[in-house]
């Protein structure tokens, strides 16, 4: 799933929603930042985590994010204009422009999701991170990412279709392990699930609905089908039976 366009632009508006706001806390908390440090962001996106570590790294310090796509690094230098000490890579993880041990530490949010070879990347985020220093991805447990209240056949049509926009419906349960083999320790998760109940502007809810709405119909889901499950969802929240769940989770690995 290519993060251009449309989709660019609800990817930005669900990372400013209060789940995204949530979930970059806990990676920032993780990271564990200092002055001075230089930080890796991979799948960077807007840039929204960029700016929180550059604001925390000082303008000594340097942060490097990293997105195949041009559209959302676009937007990523825009938010970080007024700031010094962030550079830009338009690139794949599996090969990053960076010499050995340049990073004390990587974060990545809601990408390796995306690529196929995860194996491959975290050997090349091996290569970057100094020793002792740590790596922090956010995924989802895709399998617990979804909507409640409308008709469960239809519901379920939508969900199944969505399960294309991925190589990985589950890698937090594999994450640890691969951590493991690529010679990282001290690993642990934390769950970032969170149920939401509501549509409004500020709820990840309505901004993923329409992404697995956009993405249903790119499947090639019938448009009335579509249409009548986002009416449904609108007429459970209406009669206070709507719900969305999802399940990220935090995984944190120290290069050893």
């Amino acid at each position: 799933m290519k993060f251009e366009g449309n989709a660019s632009l609800l990817q930005q508006k669900m990372a400013a929603s209060s789940a995204g706001v949530a979930r970059r806390l806990a990676v920032m908390q993780a990271l564990n930042l200092n002055v001075d440090d230089a930080i890796l962001d991979i799948g960077c996106g807007a840039g929204h985590l960029l700016e929180d570590i550059a604001l925390a790294v000082g303008t000594n310090g340097n942060v490097v994010g990293l997105d195949p796509s041009e559209t959302q690094l676009a937007a990523a230098r825009q938010r970080c204009e007024p700031l010094n000490n962030v550079q830009f890579l338009c690139s794949m993880a599996a090969k990053i422009d960076l010499p050995d041990a340049s990073c004390d530490g990587i974060a990545s949010i809601q990408t390796l999701d995306y690529i196929e070879d995860v194996g491959a990347t975290l050997a090349e985020v091996g290569r970057l991170l100094k020793p002792r220093s740590s790596f922090v991805n956010v995924s989802v447990l895709w399998d617990h990412f979804k909507f409640h209240g409308a008709d469960e056949a239809l519901n379920n049509l939508i969900h199944e279709a969505f399960k294309a926009h991925c190589y990985h419906q589950m890698l937090p349960l594999e994450l640890s392990g691969q951590l493991s083999k690529q010679g990282f320790g001290n690993i642990r998760t934390e769950s970032l699930a969170f149920v939401i109940t509501q549509r409004h502007k500020n709820s990840p809810a309505a901004y993923a609905e329409l992404v697995l709405a956009n993405f249903a119909l790119g499947q090639g889901v019938d448009e009335d089908k579509v249409r009548a499950w986002q009416s449904q969802l609108a007429q459970a929240e209406s009669e206070g039976r709507f719900g969305f769940t999802s399940f990220p989770v935090l995984t944190l690995g120290t290069k050893l």
